[in-house]
């Protein structure tokens, strides 16, 4: 396997958030670093977002498992702030989630979502795809995923019948064939 270059190389973070910027229902969904005066800014699905909390959360519980004797990864007290104005670096399409022991450090690495000249999605292992690396402490990661999932249940409603995100104009639930009232928040 050949070695990433990557664009972005923040290594380490100073600070790391997923976050969301826009009213529930048209937010966009990012990750952004900082090292010194470099912000990484990428947009990802909120699901991604989610999904990255949840890995970061199992990889921290399965290290404290591995490791009895690493300190557990302290919660940070310092509110996350993203950094504005908010303007993406790429689109992600692949992300990687890693340890490295030896500093006991979690690393990211994000690939872009690249299209090649007929619109074809190109694979994220091609060395012309752009990648950034976050490499943060085990506390950073905590935080990160702790306040990812806050942001993502910040959202919209889920439907109780059809479990699909309720819109602020309302809500016509598939699941009673039109013969209820539009469910609005």
């Amino acid at each position: 396997m050949a070695m990433t270059k990557f664009k972005f190389d923040l290594n380490p973070v100073d600070s790391i958030v997923a976050d969301a910027v826009g009213e529930p229902g048209h937010r966009t969904f990012f990750l952004q670093g900082r090292r010194g005066r470099e912000i990484v800014s990428l947009t990802l699905e909120k699901q991604e977002v989610s999904n990255l909390a949840i890995s970061v959360l199992q990889l921290l519980e399965e290290l404290e498992e591995k490791y009895p004797d690493l300190p557990p990864a302290a919660h940070q007290d310092r509110a996350l702030r993203s950094e504005t104005p908010f303007e993406p670096n790429f689109r992600v399409s692949q992300l990687i989630i890693g340890y490295d022991e030896e500093d006991d450090m979690i690393w990211l690495i994000a690939k872009a979502m690249v299209a090649d000249e007929s619109g074809a999605i190109v694979d994220p292992e091609d060395e012309r795809v752009p990648a950034a690396r976050f490499v943060a402490s085990r506390s950073q990661m905590r935080a990160l995923s702790e306040y990812a999932l806050e942001v993502v249940a910040r959202g919209r409603p889920n439907c109780p019948l059809c479990g699909r995100p309720i819109d602020r104009e309302g809500h016509f639930c598939p699941r009673t064939d039109g013969h209820a009232v539009p469910i609005s928040v």
